[in-house]
């Protein structure tokens, strides 16, 4: 095949504009992490709401879906941490169950308009308060709720929110990077009829390298001296991440499948759309929060 210069282009200025994005909005401050994920958020949600229709072969009524969606932006505000204030008022304690309750309203309002519902598309739905706002919401959590790890008799202080983040997005991108490379030369056995292009090779070598290149890392990401605990954790983080990370691919690979789609959306020419992005980090993040949730 002839290497298409075009194609090139456009997906190396998409990538460059997205880590930009991404960089910007996980280290500028609290709020610009905030803006990102809940863009991330609602993103993720209208790609979904549309791979279900798609699945199914039905309409949600448009006050269905910004009802759900904002029931889930209720959940990742309740996640938010005591330094997400407007005035004297938490995001967490003041605006999360209102947001929630008037996005249940707004959906129930939809349902009524549209008339019976479609039970299995509707579950789908319900499914998506759990495998993007829970998670989101997570995110939210392991930036602003997880100062303090104990970790293997060791106590570790973040003073930056955004470690623990990026040390997960992290994992995962050289992970994915690592297994790419590596099934590329010697990948040979297929991990899954969902996405054919996998192999165990490169499943493995991508995960012992994210593990490696992670642990020696780490150092640079927590900007102290820390110890074997340190190395130790890191590498149970990118472990875990990378593990999970694969399993929320192969995930919206088949809903995907499922949907008869190539991508969940164009929001990024060349690289698809927020579910294709972040479907990784949906399902490693939960594991993640769960882990270190058990370390503090």
């Amino acid at each position: 095949m002839a290497f298409n210069w075009q194609t090139f282009r456009t997906r190396s200025l998409t990538a460059l504009v997205f880590v930009a994005v991404m960089l910007t909005g996980l280290l500028w401050n609290h709020w610009s992490f905030f803006l990102l994920f809940s863009v991330i958020h609602f993103g993720c949600w209208w790609e979904y709401f549309r791979l279900t229709e798609k699945i199914f072969s039905t309409r949600f009524h448009t006050y269905t879906r910004y009802g759900f969606m904002l029931m889930g932006y209720g959940i990742l505000l309740w996640f938010c941490g005591d330094r997400y204030t407007i005035g004297n008022y938490l995001l967490r304690d003041n605006f999360s169950m209102p947001v929630s309750a008037a996005g249940f309203i707004l959906a129930v309002t939809g349902l009524f308009r549209q008339g019976p519902a479609h039970l299995n598309a509707f579950g789908m739905a319900l499914l998506g308060l759990f495998y993007i706002s829970l998670s989101w919401g997570m995110m939210m959590g392991l930036y602003s709720n997880m100062s303090e790890i104990y970790f293997s008799d060791t106590v570790f202080v973040f003073g930056e929110g955004y470690i623990l983040p990026v040390l997960v997005i992290a994992s995962i991108w050289i992970n994915d990077t690592m297994a790419y490379i590596v099934g590329s030369l010697i990948g040979r056995t297929p991990l899954s009829s969902v996405s054919p292009k996998k192999t165990w090779e490169g499943t493995i070598g991508g995960i012992l390298l994210a593990v490696l290149v992670v642990a020696l890392l780490f150092p640079f990401f927590y900007g102290r001296s820390m110890g074997q605990a340190g190395y130790i954790l890191a590498g149970s983080i990118a472990l875990l991440a990378s593990v999970t990370g694969t399993m929320g691919d192969l995930l919206e690979s088949k809903l995907k499948r499922l949907a008869g789609v190539k991508d969940s959306g164009a929001i990024m020419p060349g690289h698809g759309g927020f579910l294709d992005r972040f479907d990784s980090l949906l399902i490693a993040t939960p594991f993640i929060w769960v882990f270190l949730t058990l370390c503090t």
